[in-house]
């Protein structure tokens, strides 16, 4: 567990599958009640994120009393969109706020504690994506310190559909870790 400006941090265990499935239809309803196409209840289920704890990290954040307030995946390689690469590089996604719970700021908190976990294993470079379609999110992601460093624009979803993403990066020189 780290505590990092209030917000805890633990590694998600196969019990908050749960709560990972209900923290990703909560935010795939708020994207689609804010026009945002870009992910959709249901399409992420309990083998998904065991998947995901098994081949990288899942962390969820909370407060001092457990009420989870957001969560990410943090993948070690990420060639559907990046191709192969030398590990150079952590790979951040579904950075998840439950809107209701979260304090400000606690998005960029993730990104931060996502950022110093990829640090601390000589990696020098943190990676992410978004759809080219969601303008909002990545001036948010370039708020964060992230540069574009290209566009995939032939992503393929869970369900077939295809979509484009821009590719986005952050040198992680001098961090402190994790």
């Amino acid at each position: 567990m780290i505590i990092d400006d209030g917000i805890v941090f633990r590694r998600a265990q196969e019990k908050d599958t749960k709560t990972l499935v209900l923290l990703h239809d909560r935010a795939a309803r708020w994207m689609l009640a804010h026009g945002i196409e870009q992910w959709k209840p249901g399409e992420k289920d309990a083998v998904h994120f065991l998947a995901r704890m098994r081949d990288g990290e899942v962390w969820l954040a909370g407060d001092a009393d457990g009420r989870v307030c957001g969560a990410y995946e943090l993948w070690w390689s990420d060639e559907e969109a990046w191709g192969v690469q030398p590990p150079v590089a952590g790979y951040v996604h579904r950075l998840m706020v439950e809107r209701e719970a979260a304090p400000a700021g606690t998005g960029r908190r993730m990104l931060e504690h996502a950022e110093r976990r990829i640090a601390g294993t000589g990696r020098e470079r943190a990676r992410l994506d978004c759809v080219s379609t969601n303008p909002r999110l990545l001036a948010y992601y370039r708020g964060a310190g992230y540069r574009v460093v290209g566009e995939f624009p032939h992503k393929e979803g869970a369900d077939g559909r295809i979509y484009g993403v821009i590719l986005l990066e952050k040198r992680l020189d001098r961090l402190s870790v994790v």
